[in-house]
């Protein structure tokens, strides 16, 4: 498995305190390690090697479920996500010429050398190339056959790459209701119940349109809760939400969306459109689903890390949500109280989850970038705090960067560098605040994608 070169920028000198020679890193390398063991924990190209094992033609899998593949006249493969093109990797390398092929569709430079045909497309807005991607991937499943067996794969971003607007809908639909959603802060739940009802293939449509007679999805979350109807909208699996719920969705955030997409919504609430379909379909009979990396397993791996290198790690939530600013100015008096206690020594504190950003302004970042810009509001002029906010898969909001640090000078490095913080906040240009502080993390693609993580280390 190839190693992975992340970079989370220089290592300021910020030494921890003195009085603890044990603890030689500078803090910012520390949280680096920390990020580092967290990438490596829920990498979806190792989660896949772990979770599957091929012995003799059985398929062993983590669940306890095994396939024997000599059953199945052939194999295919389909994905989508961000975090996709590594774990069809992992599969291909393991079944090897038992798959005969496959379509598999990611985030614009987050692919890698695959024997199957491998789409780039858009993300979070779709695009027209989603859309030929998610014509192709449906046109293999439905070509399948009742001796195959269809592996689909799925990480974050799934539900824009797979663009399928169902009859009557056009691409300019999804995307104009996907970017009214986004910027109106919509929890994931919420986005993905609308989505599902605006797709052929969302919505446990897939699942319904293969021809296949067994389907195995393997999924790495990011999706607090780890719920699969949510995970890429749930292409493979039950749906437990309806057309009354998109509708519910698009009225309570008072958007306004082109006239055909209220028509297909109520269309199916009057029972004119096929709801997706529930859990009493009898076509779950032949499909199985697992997830094979979480957040969960980042944090653990961050908090060991730390341990390791002397903190006390304290993992506080895994449920992380809200708008970032807020989240961020939480997180950073959090962590002033607890180096207000006077711990005797270094203590790590630990969140994952994922906040939103109502955007209000003209300006670049996401929502790990502000939750850091906010952090350092709170931060300024203190001491003995560093905190670092970081998207799992590399790639915070319309950015190139993953998130950012923030510490009590941040603000002065900022403003020395000629962006003022409250006027970056207002303006959600959290990215030019972080980069004339010096505090941008940009790590590139990194082959996950399960939430983001918060770490404030506090000596």
């Amino acid at each position: 498995m190839p190693v992975v070169d992340y970079h989370f920028g220089p290592s300021l000198p910020e030494p921890l305190d003195a009085r603890q020679p044990a603890y030689r890193m500078t803090a910012r390398s520390a949280l680096q390690r920390a990020f580092r063991a967290a990438l490596d924990a829920a990498g979806a190209e190792g989660a896949v090697r772990r979770f599957c094992q091929l012995d003799g033609e059985r398929l062993e899998l983590g669940s306890g479920e095994s396939l024997t593949l000599s059953e199945f006249e052939r194999i295919w493969l389909v994905g989508a996500g961000k975090a996709t093109p590594p774990m069809a990797r992992a599969m291909v390398d393991l079944l090897g010429t038992r798959v005969v092929g496959g379509v598999v569709t990611t985030k614009d430079r987050h692919g890698v050398a695959l024997p199957l045909d491998l789409w780039e497309a858009r993300h979070p807005v779709p695009d027209v190339r989603g859309m030929a991607a998610a014509a192709e991937t449906l046109r293999l499943a439905r070509s399948a056959a009742p001796s195959d067996l269809l592996i689909c794969l799925l990480s974050g971003g799934a539900s824009a790459l797979w663009a399928a607007p169902d009859q009557g809908l056009s691409l300019g639909d999804l995307q104009r209701v996907t970017d009214g959603l986004l910027r109106a802060a919509a929890p994931i739940d919420e986005l993905n119940a609308v989505r599902k009802h605006l797709s052929r293939i969302a919505g446990g449509r897939l699942a319904r349109a293969s021809g296949a007679g067994r389907m195995l999805t393997l999924a790495v979350s990011d999706v607090l809760g780890d719920k699969p109807d949510v995970i890429g909208s749930g292409p493979t699996v039950p749906d437990p939400t309806t057309f009354a719920d998109a509708l519910s969705v698009l009225e309570c955030h008072d958007l306004e969306v082109p006239p055909s997409v209220v028509r297909h919504l109520q269309a199916g609430l009057s029972g004119g459109r096929s709801e997706t379909p529930g859990p009493e379909d009898p076509l779950w009979e032949r499909t199985s689903y697992v997830v094979v990396a979480s957040l969960s397993d980042a944090l653990s791996a961050a908090a060991d890390a730390l341990t390791a290198s002397g903190f006390e790690s304290r993992i506080l939530s895994t449920g992380l949500t809200g708008e970032a600013r807020a989240a961020g100015a939480t997180i950073a008096r959090q962590a002033l109280a607890v180096k207000g206690d006077g711990p005797k020594h270094p203590i790590a504190l630990l969140w994952g989850g994922e906040t939103t950003v109502t955007v209000r302004g003209e300006g670049r970042g996401g929502r790990n970038q502000e939750m850091a810009l906010a952090a350092a509001l709170e931060l300024e002029g203190s001491a003995g705090v560093l905190i670092g906010c970081f998207a799992t898969d590399g790639t915070d909001g319309p950015t190139d960067a993953a998130g950012g640090y923030a510490d009590g000078g941040s603000v002065v490095r900022a403003r020395a560098g000629g962006v003022d913080p409250h006027w970056a906040l207002d303006q959600n240009d959290s990215y030019a605040f972080l980069t004339a502080a010096g505090d941008l993390v940009c790590t590139g693609p990194t082959g996950t994608n399960v939430n983001d993580v918060a770490i404030a280390l506090c000596f």
